[in-house]
């Protein structure tokens, strides 16, 4: 195997250290005032999300994710066999599975076995509806339980959920001051993710309207963020590390305007690594050219992978070891990927889900 190829198989060589302070706790406001890091063939340079028309061109083509985040984390009492409530649970939903039954990881595992109830509390206590939900199984592949819910109102879950969730932020966010809408992306539409596609987040209606007005069009695909997405890699040959799939839908309009866009010389720009997954999630699944597609996809990318759909990539800062910086270093090589981590962080950049951003031009990939 060639050597700098077996370096980035290893998982070791995609950690980093990054000072506590660089974590962003909460949102820049306006979105589009975060920092962006423009990533060409061989330079970069510090500019501001806002400048994105300035840096793209016409005839480019930004693909978004318009999914939803849902208040996914409930919290509530595990249900004693007297029917009394006893200790405290807490869920955070992953992925809905049947009309009343989902996929979720719960706290404590150990001590909710398959049979178990949880009665929820809700987030006003004149709240009348009542939640419980029975656990049904384990999940071997993510560690979560697959829950049966019941709703006393006789309503779906996703009707009344916003009464009793809160919204999942990650734990690595300290600092509970930002409101749940900024949590979510302006352009969210479809109810499913547990977790923000983060990308999406710095961009403003203005925004959007601005790069309308400089010839830069826009379309959407939908992957609801689950486990597969924020899972750690933790085996240390990354290739050993099993994906978990995640819900996508690449609609035929989608697919007609990025096949429009390259063939008029345009630059197809992934907004997020959710949505570079689905539309090479999607090609994946049609034998390698991009077609609709609605359904699951497990697709693991790292460096070695053979790009089919996107030209360049927009995407927030991640956490070390994650799957995500191995799909990025995919895109412009391991190692250039760690410098500029490194000077982004040198520079006072923000990381994770709250941070500032980098745009991939073509000419930078490897």
């Amino acid at each position: 195997m060639d050597s700098d190829l077996s370096s980035d198989l290893s998982l070791a060589a995609y950690d980093y250290r990054l000072p506590p302070e660089c974590i962003a706790q909460t949102p820049a406001v306006p979105r589009d005032s975060s920092k962006l890091l423009v990533v060409q063939a061989q330079t970069k340079s510090d500019r501001i999300f806002r400048h994105l028309p300035e840096i793209l061109r016409s005839g480019d083509l930004l693909v978004l994710n318009n999914t939803k985040v849902i208040p996914a984390r409930l919290q509530g009492h595990k249900i004693n066999q007297d029917g009394s409530l006893g200790a405290k649970a807490e869920v955070l939903l992953l992925e809905q599975q049947a009309p009343d039954q989902w996929l979720a990881l719960v706290k404590p595992g150990r001590k909710l076995p398959p049979g178990r109830q949880i009665q929820f509390t809700p987030l006003n206590p004149e709240e009348q509806c009542l939640i419980t939900a029975e656990i049904l199984d384990r999940d071997p592949g993510t560690g979560g339980r697959l829950l049966r819910f019941t709703v006393s109102s006789g309503e779906a879950l996703l009707t009344v959920i916003d009464r009793f969730g809160e919204m999942p932020l990650p734990p690595y966010i300290d600092e509970r001051s930002s409101s749940p809408d900024q949590y979510q992306t302006v352009f969210a539409q479809h109810e499913g993710s547990a977790a923000a596609p983060t990308a999406g987040l710095h961009f403003t209606p203005e925004l959007l309207e601005r790069l309308a007005a400089a010839g830069i069009d826009r379309t959407f695909i939908t992957l609801h963020v689950g486990v597969g997405t924020f899972r750690p890699v933790e085996l240390e040959v990354i290739t050993e590390h099993q994906m978990h799939g995640e819900w996508i839908e690449v609609n035929a309009d989608t697919v007609a305007k990025i096949h429009q866009t390259q063939a008029q010389g345009g630059r197809v720009f992934a907004v997020g690594t959710t949505a570079a997954r689905a539309l090479e999630g999607a090609a994946q699944a049609s034998d390698g050219e991009l077609a609709p597609y609605c359904g699951k996809t497990a697709i693991f990318i790292y460096p070695g992978y053979q790009w089919r759909v996107i030209d360049g990539l927009i995407t927030n800062f991640h956490l070390p070891k994650s799957s995500l910086m191995m799909m990025v270093s995919a895109l412009i090589g391991r190692e250039r990927l760690l410098s500029l981590y490194k000077s982004a962080i040198e520079s006072g950049y923000r990381f994770f889900s709250f941070g500032d951003a980098m745009v991939i031009l073509p000419e930078a990939r490897t």
